[in-house]
């Protein structure tokens, strides 16, 4: 309730305003409530366009050039080919009737500028609510400034609206609080000399649980005769803050303890939510003992200054963008700056090269959960890794980071990352090669085979030079992987074969040797020898299960139902396509959900279920519409494809099939799985 108090002519405004203008432009000063009314705006909005309202969040984005790729994450949209994002991002837009929320735009001004242009121009459906400090000088912008709440006048009459929010906010800290005719008059002029500002009024509710209102105003009067002398480095920020936010962040920051003050700037270098572990490890030292952080966060988040969130994978924490602002000057006033980035860099790469070693077992889940959860620390660390000293941090954390960039859906941002890191880095060394051979990756799965090798061979040359046998390994494994997409079955076979024989068990999982595996099975069903495919499926299922590994386990499941509809046993093709299906949306492997909807779709069709075959098609093109070359063009998967297209127009006619099609083609993609994967006859 408290987002909406005093707020709803706003909302209408901007309800009008999106109606008549495709971009409206929430200014105002830090801490105003633009986010809020923003989000509140296009809830309200949201039935008017017929592919809904999308937020991007772009506060903890340091780097233009992600600006499309973080618009793009937000969407339901998982490209994979090698197209320029703009162009992708256009594509999709450009028939789609929806709205785009940019959440705090004005660290990033032209990129947002320049890409809200292109949009517009690309997608005449779209409409944009963006919030920033300043306008994004976009023709036909439509630029509201969100003022403060209105406040009383000295006599505590006129609008009320600030005293409510601080009311409400007040009742939230301290148990039993009510405006009293006792204390109205000292709440008033607290909303006065806060001039109404929202976070300004909301720390000061936070500081009710210690003092009384009638103390909380003098204490902020003697605040404000002596500001400026502590608030120098705030005074000169750009965009200039606001008097009463200064003040009332100042003033917060004076009554935490030493502790309390260090470890708000050294926090300040998170990006977006951060957990106590990455906390303690990035602030603890001689000042702050590791065994004090807990505590200090607890009271952190007392204060106002960190906000609690307790998640599936643990608690967590956050600061508002205008609180880490502050922490932030702080910092380079400590001379801290450059030290706890580095702290910070160098826990999530100890964090990248964990997840990169336990990914083939039985943790996937988990490690995507936190490596989602961790996106926005990710990206502060390879983007400080990119700009710090001259090492080869980037190219390493790059390429610890292949679990995130493949199973967990950013090839597209791996690829960014990869290919600015061996720029800059050309020293011939294992953590290039290990970064060559991700990069190679990166391509090759969405569909570039050529890009691709381009990578192997530089890989596997180095390797060579450099006697790095896992590196070598690895290009020849996206050799074979090139060539299984071209339709050189026998060059894949003999690369795969090459990998087998040079595998050693004790060595445990391996990507290259069961992405070996995946390819022998499908040579062999494509020529035929489906007893043999079912061979190697074994093999690899063997393998996967010593070591409790899900996602490779789930090809094997997709390849296993390709053999079973070769071998005409639908059924079983439907229970193996199910199995995967389910592994895969929780893991989000866009590749893996549009095979296994393949398979389920084309085990419909082959036992005579046309409706169902036709649905599943639909459900399963929207899937490859956003991952770049349907079916990546492998032959054997396109004629099954088209097989089974043609079995089900025989069995329901063209126009059933029509709309069976365009059913599935426009269900929501979750909804569509989990009906997909409940039980026939399930209520």
């Amino acid at each position: 309730m408290s987002s909406l108090i005093g707020r709803h002519e706003e909302l209408a405004t901007i309800r009008r305003a999106c109606l008549r203008s495709r971009l409206v432009t929430l200014t105002g000063v830090g801490g105003v409530g633009k986010t809020r009314l923003a989000l509140r705006a296009a809830a309200a909005l949201q039935s008017r366009f017929q592919d809904g309202a999308w937020l991007v969040e772009l506060s903890a984005l340091d780097e233009d050039a992600l600006v499309p790729h973080t618009i793009a994450e937000a969407l339901p949209l998982a490209d994979r080919t090698t197209r320029p994002m703009m162009e992708v991002l256009a594509e999709y837009l450009a028939d789609r009737e929806l709205l785009l929320v940019l959440d705090t735009c004005e660290h990033l001004i032209e990129a947002c500028s320049r890409t809200v242009r292109a949009l517009l121009e690309a997608a005449p459906k779209l409409t944009v609510i963006a919030t920033s400090r300043r306008p994004l000088e976009v023709p036909d912008e439509r630029a509201l400034t969100i003022d403060p709440l209105p406040v009383p006048d000295a006599e505590g009459a006129g609008p009320q609206d600030a005293v409510l929010l601080l009311a409400d906010r007040t009742a939230s800290a301290v148990p039993g609080f009510a405006v009293t005719e006792h204390n109205r008059a000292a709440l008033a002029r607290l909303c006065r000399r806060l001039e109404g500002l929202p976070l300004a009024i909301e720390l000061a509710a936070a500081r009710l649980r210690e003092l009384p209102v009638e103390e909380l105003c003098e204490r902020l009067d003697d605040r404000f005769a002596l500001l400026g002398d502590t608030d120098s480095a705030v005074l000169d920020a750009d965009p200039p803050w606001h008097q009463a936010l200064r003040t009332a962040i100042g003033w917060s920051h004076e009554l935490c303890t030493p502790a309390e003050r260090l470890l708000w700037a050294r926090l300040s270098v998170f990006a977006g939510s951060f957990e106590d572990e990455a906390a303690v490890q990035v602030c603890a030292d001689a000042r702050l003992p590791e065994q004090d952080i807990p505590e200090l966060l607890s009271g952190l988040a007392a204060k106002s200054i960190l906000m609690w969130t307790p998640t599936g994978g643990g608690e967590r924490h956050r600061m508002l963008d205008t609180i880490r602002e502050y922490g932030a000057i702080w910092l380079r006033a400590l001379g801290e700056q450059d030290t706890a980035r580095r702290r910070h860099r160098d826990f999530f790469l100890r964090m990248a090269r964990r997840g990169s070693s336990a990914w083939l077992g039985p943790d996937q889940v988990s490690w995507n959960d936190r490596t989602i959860a961790e996106h926005d620390n990710l990206r502060t660390a390879l983007d400080f890794s990119l700009t710090g000293p001259a090492d080869h941090t980037a190219v390493e954390l790059a390429a610890a980071l292949w679990f995130f960039w493949y199973p967990c859906g950013f090839l597209k941002e791996g690829q960014h990352y990869l290919e600015r890191a061996l720029e800059r880095d050309t020293e011939p060394g294992p953590m290039r090669n290990r970064a060559l051979w991700v990069c190679s990756l990166t391509l090759i799965v969405q569909g570039d085979a050529t890009a691709g090798l381009v990578w192997a061979t530089q890989c596997a040359a180095t390797a060579e030079q450099l006697g790095d046998a896992a590196a070598a390994h690895a290009a020849r494994a996206m050799d074979m992987a090139a060539a299984t997409i071209r339709g050189d079955l026998a060059q894949a076979m003999a690369l795969a074969d090459e990998l087998l024989a040079d595998h050693r068990p004790e060595d445990g999982l391996s990507l290259p040797t069961l992405l070996a595996r995946l390819c022998r099975s499908h040579v062999h069903t494509a020529e035929g020898r489906v007893e043999d495919a079912i061979k190697a499926l074994q093999e690899l299922y063997a393998e996967c299960d010593r070591y409790g590994e899900h996602w490779m386990r789930s090809y094997a499941d997709l390849f296993r139902g390709q053999a079973e509809l070769a071998l005409g046993r639908p059924e079983a093709a439907q229970e193996y396509g199910r199995a995967a299906l389910e592994v895969k949306h929780r893991l989000h492997d866009s590749i893996g959900i549009a095979m296994a909807l393949d398979v389920l779709a084309c085990s419909a069709a082959a036992a005579g279920r046309g409706e169902p075959a036709a649905r599943l098609l639909g459900l399963a093109q929207q899937v490859w519409d956003t991952v770049g070359q349907a079916r990546l063009g492998i032959r054997e998967w396109v004629a099954a494809r088209q097989a089974c297209e043609l079995q089900a127009r025989e069995a329901i006619g063209d126009q059933a099939y029509q709309s069976g099609f365009h059913a599935g083609y426009d269900t929501g993609l979750d909804t569509g799985i989990l009906n997909t994967l409940r039980p026939a006859g399930h209520p």
